[in-house]
């Protein structure tokens, strides 16, 4: 039997739909790309915890080889 990999748009959406069910979703603004399996997280959450997260949630979907964090933490001003 031979190894079939993951297709990169299905992981993609496994972390999008991961990252939604965690509250990662709005207003943090997180971009998911895949390339082989890698995948790159870019974007702004509100807290460092957010963050961690993120990269915590991305590196447990199943066919997700790396974890690129290009996060930013951007506070929202509360007036």
């Amino acid at each position: 039997m031979g190894f079939t990999p993951i297709q990169d748009s299905t992981i993609t959406r496994h972390v999008q739909g991961k990252l939604a069910s965690r509250g990662l979703n709005s207003p943090c603004r997180i971009m998911v790309q895949t390339s082989k399996g890698d995948v790159t997280l870019s974007g702004s959450v509100q807290y460092q915890h957010q963050k961690a997260c993120a990269v915590h949630t991305a590196i447990g979907i199943s066919g997700v080889r790396h974890v690129l964090d290009r996060l930013t933490v951007k506070a929202v001003a509360h007036f």
